[in-house]
């Protein structure tokens, strides 16, 4: 074994050492932990739809498809209501996005 081989051991195993040392202990903490992982499932599946929907949107908007983009407007207008919603993201962040996108709407 050469010196990187087990520099690389060592830290792996200092690595594994902090992530046991860092999981809960207390009945309450557990339970935060298993939230939070739940909560960010959640969050991530709201990210994503937004993300992809409004990716989808700008496309139609430069490829000139109006009347798709107008249809499509509404999917975008759901994914970000929906993120209000859950908390995902505040009222106003949805309302700036949407009337960004509607703005590149109405340049067609």
């Amino acid at each position: 074994m050469n010196k990187l081989d087990l520099l690389f051991i060592v830290l792996l195993f200092v690595h594994c050492l902090s992530n046991m040392c860092s999981m809960p202990i207390k009945k309450s903490a557990k339970k935060a932990l298993r939230s939070s992982k739940r909560k960010k499932v959640f969050n991530l599946r709201y990210k994503r739809n937004i993300e992809n929907s409004t990716k989808k949107f700008k496309k139609l908007v430069s490829g000139g498809n109006l009347k798709e983009a107008q249809e499509f407007f509404k999917n975008v207008q759901k994914a970000l209501d929906k993120a209000v919603k859950h908390s995902y993201i505040k009222k106003n962040t949805a309302a700036r996005k949407k009337s960004r996108l509607s703005r590149l709407l109405k340049k067609i």
